[in-house]
Parts: structure tokens; C-alpha cells; sequence
């Protein structure tokens, strides 16, 4: 059996006040002027994408896994209920460090318009929420240092800052089993 029959499919799931999409290619053309903000880089890496490629980008993370079946992806976008804006995203990436465990390395993304409403915390809280139903043993985030809000939201989680790094960000991680 390949290691993708054992990764979940993410589900829609709401908030008090959002509603957490599954990935779809679609949501490329809304999400890319939301997102694709270049002070958003600054903490993500990397730089904005054309509709084109964010739509591109959607129809790879949308199959669920990569290539190979090592590593499966959920990803969902934030749309708060009140006027039906998209606001961000949340990711997990998903492999099995050892037989019968698996573990989740957490992502998320509010647009520089939507934040400090605690819409990632709030997103952020319901993903792992939904994990820990699915299985996931261990959540873990990679942080650059400085970046309070994405700090913020990790202790939320329950993550605290590990002395490993992955390139130029902290990793975080839950004390996991």
C-alpha cells in the first residue's frame, strides 16, 4: 500500500466567524490580489505570483499529495461569514516520520488588509482542531524570527520555539506523543 491511501482530504469546516474552504483552482483569481501582497513576502519567502501562476500553484496543492505520495497537502481558504471575503489561507503538510505516526507542518496566510482581527488564530485553532480528529500525532510551524503575529499563533496552538531551524525560520513544535 502507498503512503497516499493514508492521507486525509480536507473537509470544509466553519468558525464563529469563518468558513474554512477546501483548496480549489478557483479560488486562484480571488485570492491572488489578497495575497499576493508584497509585505506579505517579507515573512513568507519568495514573491507575489500572477493569477496565472497562483492558479497553477492551486491545481498542484489541490491533488491532495505530492508527486511521489510522501507528503500529503490540505490546504483551505478563509472566507469570513459576514460578507463572504476571502481572507487567507491555512495549510498543513502532512508525512509519517516513523510507522504510525504522523505529522503536520502548519502554514497560514491572512492578507495585510484582514489582519489583527485574529482571523489566524482563529483559523489556525479549528485546522488543528481538525487534525488531531484525523490522526496528526505532531503539529509543528517554521517561524522567522521577529514575525510576533505568527508567534502569537503557534503558542496558541500549543507549539513552543525548538532549537531547530529550517533554512531561515525557527521550527516550532507541540510536545506531540
Amino acid at each position: 500500500m502507498s503512503a497516499a491511501a493514508t492521507w486525509p482530504t480536507a473537509t470544509p469546516m466553519a468558525t464563529p466567524r469563518l468558513r474554512l474552504e477546501p483548496l480549489r483552482v478557483e479560488h486562484a483569481r480571488e485570492a491572488a490580489p489578497v495575497l499576493n501582497d508584497v509585505r506579505l513576502h517579507a515573512w513568507t519567502g519568495g514573491a507575489p505570483c500572477t493569477p496565472r501562476e497562483l492558479e497553477a500553484r492551486y491545481r498542484r496543492q489541490s491533488a491532495g499529495q505530492s508527486a511521489d505520495g510522501t507528503h500529503g497537502w490540505l490546504n483551505w481558504m478563509l472566507r469570513r461569514l459576514a460578507d463572504g471575503q476571502l481572507v487567507g489561507t491555512v495549510q498543513a503538510t502532512l508525512h509519517h516520520p516513523a510507522a504510525g505516526r504522523t505529522q503536520a507542518a502548519l502554514a497560514w496566510v491572512v492578507g495585510t488588509d484582514h489582519q489583527r482581527n485574529g482571523y489566524g488564530r482563529e483559523a489556525a485553532l479549528a485546522m488543528a482542531d481538525w487534525l488531531r480528529a484525523h490522526g496528526v500525532d505532531r503539529l509543528t510551524a517554521h517561524i522567522r524570527p521577529g514575525h510576533e503575529a505568527s508567534a502569537g499563533i503557534a503558542r496558541a496552538l500549543g507549539l513552543t520555539a525548538t532549537n531547530a531551524w529550517a533554512g531561515d525560520e525557527v521550527v516550532w513544535s507541540d510536545p506531540g506523543p
